[in-house]
């Protein structure tokens, strides 16, 4: 059976580092890198040009979410799941929309089990830490977080103010391996 990982929550919220913690304690987790298409931070993403996501766009059930943030358009591409599945790791997606965590759940034909995980803490921590990053778009980044609701079904909820990286890998892979027990 496939499995995958989704974090969810707000910019600045621990996806990253929450997410290469797990990477470093276990190698068959695999950072998802969304296909990005736009300007802005290129790290953790793989980069598309327009006729590149035009193409994906016509092929039906290629793209399981689409959304547009910070000036960039960003996907979650079923080829590239299916990439890290064929390699019998696990992806671990990145998401801030709860509707796209149903589009990518409900989506049958993948055939995977998901643990999703919402990764949260005090606004103004928050704040803090994107004022530390100095991306340059630190207003669009506290407009999102208010635009991130929080979830009212979740496998785990982890507030990432008061759990440090290393213990939240800990919560989530205990998770993950209890739901393979029977």
């Amino acid at each position: 059976m496939k499995r995958g990982l989704i974090l969810y929550g707000a910019p600045a919220t621990g996806k990253d580092t929450v997410t290469a913690e797990l990477v470093r304690r276990d190698s068959s987790y695999v950072h998802f890198e969304r296909l990005k298409l736009g300007g802005g931070r290129t790290s953790g993403y793989r980069m598309i040009s327009p006729s590149q996501a035009d193409e994906l766009r016509r092929k039906p059930g290629e793209i399981l979410w689409e959304n547009s943030r910070y000036g960039a358009t960003y996907f979650v591409d079923r080829r590239g799941l299916e990439q890290i599945w064929a390699l019998h790791k696990i992806p671990v997606v990145h998401l801030g929309q709860a509707e796209a965590i149903d589009a990518i759940t409900g989506d049958v034909a993948i055939e995977a089990s998901w643990t999703v995980v919402e990764l949260y803490c005090r606004p103004a921590i928050l704040h803090d830490r994107i004022r530390s990053r100095a991306t340059g778009d630190e207003e669009q980044r506290f407009a999102a977080i208010e635009q991130t609701p929080r979830l009212t079904s979740v496998d785990v909820r982890i507030d990432t103010e008061s759990v440090s990286a290393a213990e939240a890998a800990e919560l989530i892979s205990q998770r993950m391996r209890d739901q393979l027990s029977p």
